[in-house]
């Protein structure tokens, strides 16, 4: 008798946990977005170019270094930082200077920003650039997208895509 009564008040435990778990994990609601908002995704990680290019060594430095360090190339550790601008139709809601990782600043730049925005049609332009000293090194792209409700996208930079890219 006592052994059923351990059975069946164990059983009610588990069925009023059962039924807990089931009540919370529908109620409350979550929405990540309202219902007439997409949200744009602005990630990246990404090398800048070296701050100063590579040189062949000197005769009396290379005369300096043990004869097993001999390189032919002095090539510099330190990195630009990576600028990003991104304007929704023609309003700027983006301007980001990401400084390289490390302690010799010769790490990647890293960013990652969420912008929600208005569903609808929206013209986007980026603005990369990824060596700061050199005015030809700004890349920008502009593209014209209709993002629906509730829709996510990526703007991300690969260099192996040509840049830029919108996903």
């Amino acid at each position: 008798m006592n052994r059923a009564l351990n059975w069946v008040g164990q059983a009610l435990l588990y069925g009023c946990f059962a039924v807990a778990l089931g009540v919370l994990s529908r109620w409350p609601v979550y929405h990540a977005l309202p219902a007439d908002m997409a949200e744009i995704k602005v990630s990246f990680l990404h090398y800048g170019q070296r701050l100063e290019d590579c040189r062949p060594y000197t005769d009396a430095e290379k005369a300096k270094m043990a004869p097993n360090m001999r390189r032919a190339m002095k090539c510099g550790r330190e990195r630009s930082p990576v600028h990003i601008e991104v304007d929704i139709d023609g309003q700027p809601v983006l301007n980001h200077t990401a400084k390289p990782s490390g302690l010799s600043r010769d790490g990647a730049s890293t960013m990652y920003r969420r912008l929600n925005v208005p569903a609808g049609e929206r013209r986007i332009t980026v603005r990369f650039q990824d060596k700061m000293s050199a005015a030809d090194a700004l890349q920008s792209v502009e593209k014209t997208v209709d993002l629906k409700p509730a829709q996510v996208l990526v703007i991300d930079y690969e260099q192996e895509k040509g840049g830029v890219i919108f996903q």
